[in-house]
């Protein structure tokens, strides 16, 4: 086990000799420095654990030694020394960025508590900021790959606003295009934490739980509501709530949810306590918003309210710049995972690409890529490998289409023949043939998308 670093920072030689001497004898390897200069050099030429430094020297005093290893060496924690009775000018060190102070003279136990507790403190801040960036690294903006210039000016949009965590922010795009991504690299260069990201798809919650689900309810608010229930405004608190298909939320919830955002406080079913909506709102639609309040489908005042920073995600099929880098990014991630090697992607499948339509956008690319990683053994991918269809849309093993006609094909057992099966299959093998793409799916059937999401 390594033996903790500690730097002692005092112009009163006899003070740093005590002090030397007490982290001997508790433990610690003690370094002495007789000036904040002094000090400074030594912490750029060897790692230091921990400072100990008084406050009344000559030249730097210990404030401004703070100050200076906050800047250039920043996490390594700060004890300060001061005379019995300044503690105004310990409050003001701690102020400063100092963990904590002792008071002379110093009692040798009181020594080795506050330096053993600050060097266990910031172990555990740097283990949990450590543990943060690995869990974060897929979902920062750095992770998003582009090199074309919507992309980029989108990218430079949300970068600026990751860090105003009041403001409602809207992102636009496909189905497929990374709405999620996006919303996930906002929170966490707000410095969000990655449990407190909490997404609600509106499209997937019947809407008599939507509420329940968006405030939470009091026990006894409705039948069934045995206990008391936390709702995603709750979990979120200090982070991001992602309203996902905010399009499909109705309109009754929506007059609800334009109240909290303009009065940050809501309230739990069946409760008339007001709680405070303290997290960042983040909506996601690959609807177009302002037809749908032309047609009445959405609250206009609710659409003025989210659309204060838009964001729009272009499609795939309008950033082909981006197929290659894309591809290589996955290949890097499918290679860990699938444990190949994976030369790359031949000439005339890298043709393919470039020429297909990509109606799921990414995910799809991401799909089709994992497929043919699969598929290949050894050998460059192949047009082949891709499965898809050079025409613009991908093949379907349950049906095809043939001019203007649509084949199905149905087999079910006589058993469970009922209409409600069929219709079960036919939702199935349709949202197959786009791709898992549901918006395409329900405008193939002139359906809404809530169908793809009945149990």
């Amino acid at each position: 086990m390594t033996v903790p670093t500690i730097l002692i920072v005092d112009d009163d030689e006899l003070s740093v000799r005590m002090l030397e001497t007490q982290l001997g004898e508790a433990g610690f390897a003690p370094v002495a420095a007789f000036s904040g200069a002094e000090a400074l050099d030594i912490m750029e030429r060897r790692q230091i654990d921990l400072v100990i430094s008084d406050l009344v020297m000559h030249e730097m005093d210990g404030l401004e030694l703070i100050e200076q290893i906050g800047k250039r060496h920043k996490g390594i924690p700060v004890v300060v020394v001061t005379a019995n009775g300044s503690v105004e000018s310990a409050v003001e060190a701690m102020r400063r960025g100092a963990y904590d102070y002792l008071e002379k003279p110093i009692n040798p136990d009181m020594l080795r508590i506050t330096t053993q507790h600050a060097l266990d403190y910031h172990h555990i801040v740097r283990e949990n900021e450590q543990i943060k960036g690995l869990l974060g690294e897929p979902f920062t903006f750095q992770s998003i790959v582009t090199v074309n210039p919507s992309m980029k000016e989108m990218l430079r949009l949300a970068a600026k606003v990751a860090a105003v965590r009041q403001t409602t922010i809207a992102i636009y795009g496909e189905s497929g295009s990374g709405k999620e991504v996006l919303a996930r690299a906002i929170h966490f260069a707000g410095k969000g934490l990655p449990t407190n990201f909490v997404a609600v798809n509106c499209a997937a919650i019947p809407e008599h739980l939507l509420e329940s689900e968006l405030f939470g309810h009091v026990r006894g608010a409705f039948t069934g509501a045995d206990r008391d229930r936390e709702g995603k405004f709750s979990l979120a608190r200090g982070g991001t709530l992602l309203l996902d298909e905010i399009g499909d939320m109705p309109l009754p919830l929506q007059a609800k949810l334009l109240r909290v955002l303009q009065e940050r406080v809501f309230e739990k079913i069946g409760s008339n306590a007001p709680l405070p909506a303290d997290c960042r709102v983040i909506v996601a639609t690959n609807r177009n918003l302002a037809e749908w309040v032309s047609a009445g489908r959405f609250r206009e005042d609710l659409y003025h309210r989210i659309n204060i920073f838009p964001l729009t995600i272009p499609p795939l099929r309008n950033r082909k710049d981006d197929i290659p880098l894309l591809c290589e990014h996955v290949l890097d991630h499918l290679r860990q995972h699938l444990g190949k090697a994976l030369p790359g992607i031949s000439p005339k499948a890298m043709e393919a690409m470039l020429n297909y339509h990509w109606p799921g956008n990414v995910r799809e690319l991401r799909n089709c890529l994992e497929r043919a990683a699969i598929l290949t053994d050894g050998e460059p991918i192949r047009p082949a490998h891709l499965g898809i269809d050079p025409a613009g849309s991908t093949g379907a093993a349950h049906g095809g289409n043939v001019g203007d006609s649509v084949t199905y094909t149905l087999t079910v057992p006589g058993e469970t023949l009922s209409l409600d099966t069929l219709t079960k299959r036919i939702l199935a093998i349709t949202l197959e043939r786009c791709n898992g793409n549901k918006s395409k799916a329900s405008q193939m059937l002139k359906i809404g998308r809530k169908a793809f999401y009945r149990p």
